[in-house]
């Protein structure tokens, strides 16, 4: 059974309050995955964040075939970090830490994903070759949205 880890973290010229405000609302996760990827949010997406909170999406992560994805969210502490985690899904295992932090200028955003495949055995070869590349594709175009959406982070010089 392996357990992969993708980590990510990337600085926003914006307000702690702000980062909260967006991150926080299911809805902006559409904004800030690529359209290929038809997403959509199917209930439980409309109303703000809390824990225990069910949120189920249909997703079509490869070659046009839709997937139900459903999501809890299992712990949050408002404005600093909420998780969640799959209930059903493409998925063995999904476990997603978001995290803020205010920083000089503006605010970090690390996200910390632990994930399993299923399929045992294919799962594991098709990670190299089609999951991870595609978690990393979908997570550089947020990377991108979210810089067209708040800016880039320049940090002042002293």
């Amino acid at each position: 059974m392996k357990i992969y880890q993708l980590h990510t973290v990337q600085k926003l010229p914006i307000s702690l309050e702000e980062a909260w405000k967006f991150f926080s609302s299911p809805a902006n996760l559409k904004v800030i995955t690529p359209p290929y990827m038809g997403f959509d949010i199917i209930s439980g997406g409309d109303r703000s964040m809390f824990a225990g909170q069910i949120i189920q999406y249909i997703v079509t992560p490869v070659a046009g075939i839709k997937t139900k994805w459903v999501t809890e969210i299992t712990h949050i502490k408002e404005p600093y970090y909420f998780v969640d985690e799959q209930r059903f899904g493409p998925y063995a295992l999904w476990h997603h830490k978001h995290f803020l932090r205010e920083i000089d200028g503006g605010v970090e955003m690390e996200d910390i994903i632990d994930y399993k495949l299923p399929f045992g055995i294919i799962g594991q070869a098709v990670h190299p070759l089609m999951v991870k590349p595609k978690l990393e594709e979908i997570f550089n175009f947020r990377r991108k949205k979210l810089i067209e959406l708040f800016g880039s982070y320049k940090k002042e010089a002293v």
